[in-house]
């Protein structure tokens, strides 16, 4: 299913207490920004930005409606 970059916002919100993942999480589902540049961004490494995605995109679509 596409979801509308509003419908992530929301989510985000809602449901993403950290502010620095909040961030990571709209850099990567909204601007499309690649892990590696996201590592560069925040100072941490891919592997830690792929989970702190992965972690986040587990809960914010287990409450996406449908």
């Amino acid at each position: 299913m596409n979801y509308t970059n509003s419908q992530i916002k929301a989510l985000i919100v809602e449901h993403i207490h950290s502010q620095r993942d909040r961030k990571i999480l709209y850099r990567r589902m909204v601007d499309g920004i690649t892990y590696e540049r996201l590592a560069e961004e925040f100072s941490l490494s891919p592997s830690q930005i792929k989970r702190i995605i992965y972690k986040a995109e587990q809960i914010i679509f287990q409450h996406f409606p449908g």
